[in-house]
């Protein structure tokens, strides 16, 4: 009975916390929605293509196969600029009988992409070629094959004539015979050697490396929210933060004191995992390591400021937890992790309000393609708009917790 007691008693209170019984039955509905239109809509890989002296046929062939998009560029130095400018993900360049490829390699799933276009292209090229030829040859073959049967015909009554026939015949043969084999040269064509460049990493380069850029930023936002939602919120329950607030300290003043304590613990945190990332973890770094240790920290006050806010809406540890499906999880989805470029518009439009897909499409860019920190201003842009936003709204906050 004493159990029945204490059962009853634990379901009344969580039934009166309506909360809680709506983020444990409606937050995994909408987690597996959202995994459904990301995963469903997203089967397929797009990839853009740069050639140049390739053949038209070669152009035509790759051009006709699905999600492959090819452009014709005059020089290399042209499409090596593309290349650079993220408008092409490879570039085919024709030397003779032999071909250059130079794929940018920042994701190996559109590097096998373009490996299997080209290759299937050649194969069908060649085929085409092999075709064509036989039917030259065999049309010859039927001449050379009419010409003999009309000399047959034209036999003299003489032994000379006869004999004259004879070697006519013989020398016809032997011009077939030289035919076909010339027809047989021509079309056993020799195999055109492929070259492989890999603008980063190499042939062993797999989409973890694509993954890993994102994934620091992931760890370091997501640890650094945790801990600052839960610090603030012990200060809270403690006593702590209304006894400050009874005080004449600003509001603004008591933020910004939260926020550089444990800034100073972001800051060796995200030191921390940055370094780890990329020494432990192997990981080849084109660009500049303090560029990737600024847009982290960046990024790390960002969710200092995102988990200070969000505090304010929890009465207890438990209720913070429940925040991580609705705000730690869509982070992953759209921050670059799962490729965008095949979902609709409305879904891309969702990762427009992530700070993670800004931090991590600077991070990729500079430890891939050795950008400059100067060049990624825009994603710097963002992520200090939310950064001074949330700031602001943890100053407003503050003011429902102050008595006086």
């Amino acid at each position: 009975m004493r159990t029945i007691a204490i059962m009853n008693r634990v379901l009344k209170e969580l039934i009166r916390d309506k909360r809680t019984l709506a983020l444990m039955f409606v937050a995994p509905i909408l987690i597996m929605l959202l995994m459904s239109v990301i995963f469903n809509t997203n089967s397929t890989t797009d990839v853009n293509v740069g050639t140049v002296a390739v053949t038209r046929k070669l152009n035509q062939e790759m051009g006709d196969i699905k999600h492959v998009d090819v452009k014709t560029y005059d020089t290399k130095a042209d499409a090596k600029q593309a290349l650079q400018d993220e408008k092409i993900d490879a570039i085919i360049k024709k030397n003779g009988n032999n071909y250059d490829l130079t794929y940018a390699n920042t994701d190996s799933s559109k590097t096998a992409a373009v490996k299997m276009a080209f290759k299937n292209a050649v194969t069908a090229t060649s085929i085409d070629q092999l075709k064509s030829a036989l039917k030259k040859s065999t049309t010859g073959m039927a001449k050379l094959q009419a010409q003999l049967m009309v000399m047959q015909k034209q036999q003299a009554a003489s032994t000379t004539a006869a004999t004259g026939n004879a070697a006519a015949a013989k020398q016809a043969a032997a011009t077939k015979a030289k035919s076909t084999t010339t027809a047989t040269k021509s079309t056993s064509q020799k195999t055109p050697k492929i070259t492989n460049h890999y603008v980063y990493g190499d042939k062993d380069t797999g989409y973890f490396a694509k993954m890993l850029p994102i994934l620091m930023g992931f760890f370091v936002f997501f640890f650094v929210f945790l801990i600052s939602g839960m610090a603030l919120l012990k200060e809270r329950t403690t006593g702590t933060l209304d006894r400050l607030l009874a005080t004449p300290v600003k509001r603004s003043s008591i933020v910004f004191g939260y926020m550089l304590s444990y800034g100073i613990l972001a800051v060796i945190q995200t030191v921390l995992i940055v370094l780890v990332t990329v020494w432990l973890l192997g990981m080849e770094v084109v660009g500049n390591m303090v560029s990737v240790v600024v847009i982290n920290l960046i990024l790390a006050l960002v969710a200092l400021a995102f988990g200070i806010l969000l505090s304010t809406f929890a009465n207890s540890e438990f209720q913070m937890m429940q925040f991580i499906p609705l705000v730690v999880i869509p982070q992953i989805f759209f921050s670059g992790i799962i490729p965008l470029d095949s979902m609709a518009d409305w879904v891309k439009g969702i990762s427009y309000i992530i700070p993670l897909k800004y931090s991590g499409d600077a991070v990729s860019d500079i430890i891939m393609r050795g950008t400059s920190i100067f060049d990624e201003g825009w994603n710097i842009l963002v992520l200090l708009v939310f950064l001074v936003v949330l700031t602001f709204l943890n100053i407003i906050g503050m003011k429902r917790y102050r008595k006086v």
